[in-house]
């Protein structure tokens, strides 16, 4: 596993550059974000993501896959975004939310034959500056730990998952938190989770 340490929140272009690299091989990687540290893999290669759903054990077929976008209008690309779920994102984002939206056509084949898609814009600089670099949205799922220092501790996580995945960017240490989750399919939204600190 390689590893790229980021400390103040601001990668530099060349560490952007190389990270890029990776992950556009369809390459695996764990990203702090403003919650948990999370296994990610661009979203667009299907093989990438099956890797990722291997690794977490879940089935994607019968489990709610979440994407890291830049910004709204790159999550617009990829979600039927009506006006209340704009106002909703345009309020709690960059921010630990996910929201749970009506998938496109444009949508990744990964994602092919899903109705629904969560969109996350984390309040991460790391994060949001490696998806707007590569163009596109990071398949995301928090990383698995038996113990809370393997939640937040970055060297501790690069141990757990060093043979299983390809990058470890390493920022300040993590959280263990989620983000609160929001069904936007309906016609109101519906928390479907709170926020966990």
């Amino acid at each position: 596993m390689n590893t790229i340490k980021i400390w103040n929140e601001n990668p530099s272009e060349k560490q952007l550059e190389a990270i890029n690299a990776i992950l556009s091989e369809g390459r695996t990687a764990i990203l702090p974000t403003d919650t948990m540290y999370a296994l990610v893999c661009d979203a667009t290669n299907i093989k990438a993501v099956e890797r990722i759903c291997r690794i977490k054990g879940i089935n994607p077929e019968k489990t709610n896959l979440s994407i890291l976008c830049s910004d709204i209008s790159m999550a617009a690309e990829y979600a039927k975004i009506d006006n209340k779920g704009y106002r909703l994102l345009k309020e709690n984002t960059p921010g630990p939310l996910t929201v749970l939206f009506r998938t496109v056509s444009t949508l990744p084949r990964a994602f092919k034959n899903r109705k629904v898609v969560g969109v996350r814009i984390p309040d991460n600089a790391i994060a949001r500056a490696v998806v707007s670099r590569l163009g596109r949205p990071l398949l995301s799922t928090t990383i698995e730990y038996d113990d809370e220092d393997y939640a937040v501790n970055p060297e501790l996580i690069a141990e757990r998952y060093d043979n299983l995945i390809d990058l470890m960017v390493e920022g300040e240490e993590g959280h263990i938190r989620q983000s609160a989750i929001i069904d936007a399919t309906g016609n109101e939204p519906v928390t479907v989770r709170e926020g966990v600190d």
